[in-house]
């Protein structure tokens, strides 16, 4: 079954570690997946003032995340946590009242940061939320990459075969997630 998943890149960094993770996780996507970014960088300040009327750019964050059959949030850590930048998108897409967007969304989290605990931090709190969110959340396997130089290449081609193999196997995780959880909404 053909399957969309959705990618939140959890920085705007042009130079962001997290993006080339995404890159790298779009190009090892199995046959019949489409990956597609649910970009956050043109999301303003999220305030309750803007619950009456949306703004467009925020309506159609919501939209993006409503298309896809699951959302992947690639995520660095920022002074132990997630970066404000991902903390506003998320905040966009649980408003107004009753219509949030990660309701019984299929969502994994992954991250990477050139240090070996990753982003262990941001994802617990990143888990949070999410579970908040009554979001359908993977529990494992868990995404903690330490991106070392070399790693993953010009062309976000995976250097090492250990590392290809474990992202392969947490893609394919995902869509056993997903799948899961269309079951479950079909039998409901």
């Amino acid at each position: 079954m053909a399957r969309t998943i959705g990618y939140i890149v959890g920085s705007i960094s042009s130079t962001s570690i997290n993006r080339t993770l995404a890159e790298a996780l779009v190009k090892l996507a199995p046959e019949g997946v489409e990956m597609r970014e649910i970009a956050i960088k043109d999301l303003p300040f999220y305030s309750p003032d803007h619950d009456a009327d949306y703004p467009a750019a925020a309506r159609e964050f919501k939209q993006a995340i409503a298309d896809v059959d699951g959302v992947l949030i690639v995520t660095p850590e920022y002074s132990r946590s997630i970066p404000g930048v991902l903390k506003n998108a998320l905040d966009w897409a649980s408003r107004p009242y009753g219509r949030n967007s990660f309701d019984h969304k299929p969502t994994a989290v992954i991250g990477a940061s050139a240090g070996g605990v990753a982003t262990a931090a941001a994802q617990q709190h990143l888990r949070a939320i999410l579970g908040h969110f009554n979001a359908t959340t993977m529990g494992q396997p868990e995404g903690f990459i330490q991106l070392t130089p070399g790693l993953i290449d010009e062309n976000h081609d995976i250097t090492v075969e250990s590392t290809r193999e474990f992202l392969g196997f947490y893609l394919q995780s995902f869509l056993g997630l997903i799948d899961r959880a269309e079951a479950a909404r079909q039998a409901a």
